[in-house]
């Protein structure tokens, strides 16, 4: 039932396709940093495909995560899935306004024995810890070990969270000072909902406001 109130639209999310959900979370949620991501199967066969349900989760560990969704086309898990429950690695490129276009090139559903890197003309390079390939257009990439993946249904427009460990962190010179990695360098391509894309070019800044309470005893109100 869709209601309105104050102006507003209400949707009963229980009540419409997992294909109308779908585009109110990607035009919502924006916008979305995108995790390319490469993997390898147990035979050898180079992944690479991208994920704009991505995020870090904390630094001790130091632990990123990716949403990969069931294939809507054949209700299957996806080839990234498959190769990452298979060896338990897997790399986290981060998309520049460079490459953005052979990264999308990445996103068609080729069969899992298709070399998304010759794909795209995009370049691997070998690891130091994983199996998986590095992009070496990429100015920044983690290589991650899994920690664990949790699985939320088994239909098309059902996912899982795939949370993995960085055990390796690569940035190019040109972006990364003083143990911090220089956004306008790295010119990030975020996800927004459609076909749409963005750059991060209009940027403010929002001190973090004076704590007025009494913070007990060895708690840092700024971490909160």
């Amino acid at each position: 039932m869709i209601t309105m109130s104050e102006k507003k639209i209400s949707i009963n999310t229980k009540e419409i396709p997992f294909q109308d959900r779908y585009k109110l979370l990607i035009g919502s949620i924006v916008p979305r940093p995108i995790g390319f991501i490469s993997t390898i199967s147990t035979s050898g066969a180079k992944n690479l495909a991208p994920f704009s349900f991505f995020n870090g989760v904390c630094s001790d560990p130091m632990a990123v995560l990716f949403c990969p969704v069931i294939r809507s086309s054949d209700g299957q898990e996806k080839d990234t899935l498959k190769n990452i429950k298979a060896t338990k690695e897997f790399v986290v490129n981060i998309v520049s306004e460079e490459f953005a276009d052979k990264m999308n090139q990445c996103s068609a559903e080729y069969p899992p024995e298709i070399d998304e890197f010759k794909e795209s003309g995009l370049t691997p390079v070998p690891s130091t810890i994983v199996k998986p390939y590095l992009v070496k257009e990429a100015k920044v990439n983690m290589e991650c070990k899994l920690i664990q993946i949790v699985e939320l249904g088994k239909n098309p427009g059902a996912g899982s969270i795939v949370i993995g460990e960085v055990v390796y962190f690569h940035a190019r010179e040109d972006v990364y000072k003083d143990g911090k990695i220089i956004l306008s360098n790295l010119k990030p391509v975020g996800r927004l909902g459609g076909t749409e894309y963005c750059r991060v070019t209009d940027i403010f800044s929002l001190p973090r406001p004076a704590l007025k309470y009494p913070v007990p005893t060895g708690e840092n109100p700024n971490n909160k």
